[in-house]
């Protein structure tokens, strides 16, 4: 999830395009981690020095944490810790952004060091995927300091992003959330959560986002707009409520109900008043969730 939070840091801070950012998710999963970026992250050099013995390199046969050693900018030891170390998804988007040409290794390290010191975060709490650095996030986000209950939206937000990650797939970047959207084109389909904490949510997308999103959920190859499409938006909504309202039940006592979900079909505007927007910005398209406030 700090991945995809650091995506959306980058986005706000005018650092990367929309599309650029799209571009460097697709490529995350091919890229290979390289040292210069590994030792900006954990602060052992500087991008210049970086780039300075990238610049070596080039007019010699070496390696470059053995020139990063000769120069006295890392210990042995310091080159072994990286190269041994298990990189973080944020970091494998910063580097291919990189190598994209996208980013600049001075413009990554400041982009890195303020994401950090914004949300009070180190590479401990990322790895651990620390609950309550989390929790600081999402409460950033979205605003839900007016509602009856802050914390369970939070939770709703939280638990949704971790099922994007785990059914859908980790390359995505949360947008802002809105409280107005343009529905013309969408497909919905929308639950109800009933009870002690009551809300309306919705998924809603245009027809070729759907589709991928359906051919992710159920990995299988889908074409085109069927009942497959519909099945999979029926089942994602239906899976990640279920899952919260399980949550809710377990550590707060708190009993809800779903209603069944609605088959798919054109997104009504009535859907979107009293609510929270969250889009996903995916490759393929852009999914929308939509929960009454």
């Amino acid at each position: 999830m700090f991945t995809q939070f650091f995506g959306n840091y980058l986005l706000n801070q005018n650092l990367v395009t929309p599309e650029q950012l799209v571009d460097a998710l697709q490529e995350k999963k091919n890229t290979r981690m390289k040292l210069g970026v590994l030792a900006i992250n954990a602060g052992y050099m500087t991008a210049s020095q970086v780039e300075r013995v990238h610049e070596m390199q080039s007019k010699m046969d070496k390696r470059i944490g053995d020139i990063a050693v000769e120069l006295g900018y890392m210990t042995d030891e310091q080159v072994m810790e990286l190269l041994h170390s298990q990189p973080l998804g944020y970091l494998l988007l910063g580097q291919a952004l990189v190598d994209k040409g996208y980013m600049t290794n001075t413009q990554f390290e400041d982009a890195i060091h303020a994401y950090k010191e914004k949300y009070s975060l180190t590479d401990e709490d990322i790895a651990d995927n620390k609950n309550s650095k989390v929790e600081d996030l999402i409460s950033s986000f979205c605003d839900f300091s007016q509602t009856s209950n802050p914390a369970l939206y939070e939770e709703f937000v939280s638990l949704l992003m971790n099922n994007l990650v785990r059914f859908v797939g980790d390359d995505f970047t949360p947008l802002e959330p809105v409280t107005v959207t343009d529905v013309k084109g969408l497909k919905a389909t929308t639950q109800n959560i009933t009870g002690e904490f009551s809300t309306t949510t919705s998924i809603m997308a245009d027809e070729p986002a759907f589709i991928e999103f359906a051919t992710r959920y159920a990995d299988e190859e889908i074409t085109e707009m069927n009942e497959y499409v519909e099945a999979s938006a029926q089942d994602f909504i239906n899976l990640h409520n279920g899952l919260f309202t399980v949550n809710v039940s377990n550590n707060q006592q708190i009993e809800l109900k779903l209603t069944p979900p609605t088959p798919l079909s054109d997104a009504d505007p009535e859907i979107c008043k009293n609510s929270l927007i969250l889009p996903f910005q995916y490759p393929f398209g852009i999914i929308k969730f939509c929960i009454t406030l």
